[in-house]
């Protein structure tokens, strides 16, 4: 462990305050309550943690695990951080502190759910039931109990936003004064963290577009900029903005530096995506007028340097400088102030006079950054994923070959200069989430990547503090990490987890858990813990378990765009039964309809198709093309006539297609074409990611979809009289129902977390007949009761959840359903006890 920005304490204590403290904690301890239902003293929910931190007895036996969900100081993270490393024994301790900044707003229930899910992913990973001992008696009566786990957890977590950040920059005042991280948002704000995480004061909304570009200046002023065009002076310190000192309309700013013209003065420079560069004075904000480069209309990156070698006068006048094209006079004299701006694919430099390129690059530049050592030096991020270091002062010899080239890299977002053990280190984030440290000049890759953020990370700063330095990134996942750069930390990072791109939960009587990562295709029995490889070199994109008779088949999605079926009833060697084609990309989503009479299973794919197969012949029996985009979810629902198929899609829509329109019709010598004759729901929740029916105890129907704009939908779908009805109109008109329309006045009920996106789905009955939904966000799983539309329960996982399935179940386990949950970061399954709600 390495200290923090700010310690807690207020300095060393004496031996005998530190053995107060021990019999303080000690004895508090003792009053919590060991049902998780009583609420603890404020008192004690507030200070037992710090009163354990001071008396060097921080762990789980003085802050018991009952008093975790009740805590309100905030500072579990901090209190762990500040401390050394200790032989204590902080399982729960740690478990806890990776949740802390997604449970503030969460009730004590949710927060005992989610602390044992947390504390299970990081002390049981692969466990079965009979290894994993029994919890805690406070968390005997969680209604959520983990049976399986193979997830990462909740890693190095510093602050949770919303909306996503899209800049960093960080104030290291001297003084009385706090250190600062500041952020922009895409929303137009601008927010003040201190050093712990929390909010320094409320988002300042400075902006009508994502702020782009965040700027340090003396004194706590920040210069923010944005996509509106707009340029705006901040004083962090006091929370509150100064003046807007530029506004160039329908243009956004690409680049904000500032630039020492000599050594007596200093400019703000912004680019604008029409290659427009404005000068400002650095104390006045005033505009000032100064030789500058003569661009493209393209958006420009800006950074400034000075050659190396005795510094002379820069030339007075400020000529008209050279066009592109023109003749390359050479380099400008050591000590010149030079501008480097880049392109497309071209880095220059602008001496005040005269332009000059440097370099030319295979593919666009992405990121520019001059080395803060004096030399010229500078690192570009290229479009294709490479990084390459140049040098202004020789312009088109490279220093270091292209590094992080090949299949699989990913483009580099944002780059700093960081010290590592005294060392200036390279630090870029990756559209991949991950944050990579290079040595300089080598560009070698440092220890190993970081694993931050489950989306494209945007944004990096740092701060050092008494000797240590910590890195902040901002990712689109919404969340910001702190990373230590110490040699003890990065020795061992925590794991790069490999995403699960499928899984699938079979039905009893064996508990079977399918799941795809890379080029593996694993079968785990989650009761005895025993894994088997199923399918080595190729990543299946859906998975989903097929009961036939007294065979269990797994069918996978594969990328040549078939589906194969895989036979595991057996111990021996997987065998292929078949392989189902007719996709012109791999299938997104998998759902078997099978009955007593009907043996199917529905695939929809990227080619914006859903393919119904026949299992007992191989042959495609239906094909629907109705989707304009993607097909994202499939779900199905068995009625005495047949099956109903419902698909959403990246286009928006559901469609829900009558199977049983085929199989009745083919009794009575007709084949009506169903392609024809989708019901169509509009969700207007941009993109639909998940679909899930449930039947009604009076014979209707509902279905409920998951939606891009984090919402949830149930609406009402026609009950069997309405298809009668339907189908006496339609032999009449075949017209008039060929695009029948649910639109708002079927909406039954809605549903917000507030948790981004809304990605997966699914539902089940509990007592008295309610109908429960668990809904899966950004940062967890969101349990809901649809009947009387209340929000029962919130379990973070601290990473987005892209599956949730019910597992079907034996009779004897109707009471307790058991949920598959698929995140980025692993699988967990969970048995649910909806009286315990």
């Amino acid at each position: 462990m390495t200290e923090p920005p700010e310690r807690p304490d207020r300095g060393p204590q004496a031996p005998g305050q530190v053995e107060i403290q021990q019999k303080l904690a000690a004895a508090l301890a003792g009053l919590v309550p060991d049902d998780p239902s009583i609420p603890p003293h404020p008192y004690l929910r507030r200070h037992l943690a710090q009163h354990a931190a001071q008396g060097h007895v921080l762990d789980d036996t003085h802050v018991p695990p009952a008093l975790l969900p009740w805590e309100t100081s905030a500072a579990v993270r901090r209190l762990l951080a500040a401390g050394e490393s200790s032989p204590l024994r902080q399982q729960w301790l740690q478990a806890w502190a990776k949740l802390e900044p997604f449970t503030r707003n969460l009730s004590p229930l949710s927060r005992l759910a989610s602390l044992q899910l947390a504390h299970h992913a990081a002390t049981a990973r692969h466990l079965p039931p009979e290894q994993r001992g029994t919890p805690p008696e406070p968390f005997a009566g969680s209604p959520v109990t983990p049976l399986w786990s193979d997830c990462a957890s909740a890693e190095n977590l510093w602050a949770l936003t919303d909306p996503a950040v899209t800049s960093l920059t960080s104030l290291t005042p001297r003084g009385p004064r706090r250190t600062l991280v500041v952020a922009g948002d895409d929303h137009g704000a601008v927010r003040l963290l201190r050093p712990d995480g929390t909010a320094a004061a409320a988002p300042l909304p400075l902006h009508q577009g994502a702020v782009t570009q965040l700027l340090p200046l003396a004194d706590g002023l920040v210069v923010t900029a944005g996509t509106d065009g707009r340029i705006t002076v901040l004083d962090a310190h006091r929370a509150r903005p100064i003046r807007q000192i530029h506004h160039r309309e329908r243009a956004w700013v690409s680049s904000l530096i500032r630039h020492e013209q000599s050594a007596y003065a200093s400019t703000l420079l912004a680019a604008y995506d029409d290659g427009h560069i404005a000068a400002f004075d650095a104390a006045t904000f005033q505009p000032v007028d100064i030789p500058l480069p003569v661009l493209e209309s393209a958006p420009v990156l800006l950074q400034s340097t000075r050659l190396p070698g005795r510094a002379d006068p820069p030339h007075p006048g400020g000529g008209a400088p050279a066009q592109d094209g023109a003749a390359e006079p050479g380099p400008p004299p050591p000590g010149t102030p030079v501008l480097l701006f880049a392109q497309h694919d071209t880095v220059g430099c602008f001496d005040g006079r005269t332009t000059t390129r440097c370099s030319r690059h295979p593919a666009a530049v992405r990121a520019l950054l001059a080395l803060p050592d004096g030399s010229a030096r500078y690192v570009v991020a290229l479009e294709d994923g490479s990084l390459a270091l140049h040098d202004a002062a020789a312009p088109h010899r490279r220093l270091a070959p292209p590094t992080g080239t090949g299949p699989g890299t990913t483009q580099a977002t944002a780059l700093r200069v960081v010290e590592v053990e005294n060392r200036q280190t390279l630090a870029s984030a990756s559209a991949d989430g991950t944050v990579r440290l290079w040595e300089l000049p080598a560009l070698r890759p440092l220890h190993q990547a970081l694993p931050g953020h489950s989306a494209p990370a945007t944004a990096l700063t740092s701060v050092t503090r008494d000797g240590h330095t910590r890195l902040y990134s901002a990712g689109l996942d919404c969340t910001i990490r702190a990373w230590p750069l110490s040699a003890a930390a990065l020795h061992d990072p925590p794991p790069v987890w490999t995403p699960i791109t499928a899984s699938a939960l079979s039905p009893p009587p064996m508990r079977l858990l399918a799941t795809a990562e890379e080029t593996r295709t694993k079968v785990w029995n989650i009761e005895t813990g025993a894994e088997r490889l199923v399918h080595e070199g190729d990543s299946p994109t859906a998975l989903a378990w097929v009961p036939l008779g007294t065979r269990l088949l797994l069918a996978a999605g594969m990328s040549d765009s078939s589906v194969a079926l895989w036979d595991l009833t057996e111990r021996g060697p997987v065998s292929t039964v078949r392989e189902l084609t007719g996709h012109y990309s791999p299938a997104l989503c998998l759902v078997p309809m099978v009955d007593d009479s009907t043996a199917l299973l529905a695939g929809g794919g990227a080619d914006g198709r859903v393919l119904v197969w026949d299992l007992s012949t191989g042959q495609t029996v239906h094909s629907f093309s109705q989707h304009v985009l993607s097909v994202r979810c499939l779900a199905s629902v068995h009625s005495r006539h047949g099956f109903l198929l419902a698909s959403g899609g990246s286009d928006g829509n559901v469609r829900i297609w009558d199977l049983r329109q085929h199989s009745r019709a083919a009794g009575d010598g007709h084949r009506p074409n169903p392609v024809t004759n989708p019901a169509t729901i509009r969700c207007e929740q941009h993109a639909v990611n998940d679909v899930a029916f449930f039947p009604l105890d009076n014979g209707g129907l509902r279905l409920a979809t998951a939606g891009q704009d984090g919402s949830l939908k149930v609406w009402s779908v026609r009950e069997e009289e309405q298809e009668e009805r339907d189908g006496e109109e339609r032999a009449q008109d075949p017209e008039r129902l060929r695009d029948r329309s649910y639109d708002g006045a079927d909406l039954v009920r809605e549903f917000n977390p507030g948790d981004g996106a809304l990605t997966a789905v699914t539902r089940f009955t509990a007592g008295r007949g309610r109908t429960l939904f668990a809904v899966a966000g950004r940062t967890g799983i969101h349990l809901w009761d649809a009947t009387v539309d209340r929000p029962l329960l919130q379990a973070v996982t601290g990473y987005p959840v892209n599956t949730l399935k019910m597992a079907p179940q034996r009779a004897s386990e109707s009471a307790a359903p058991v949920l598959l949950a698929t995140g980025e970061a692993g699988t967990m399954i969970l048995r649910l006890d909806d009286k315990r709600l």
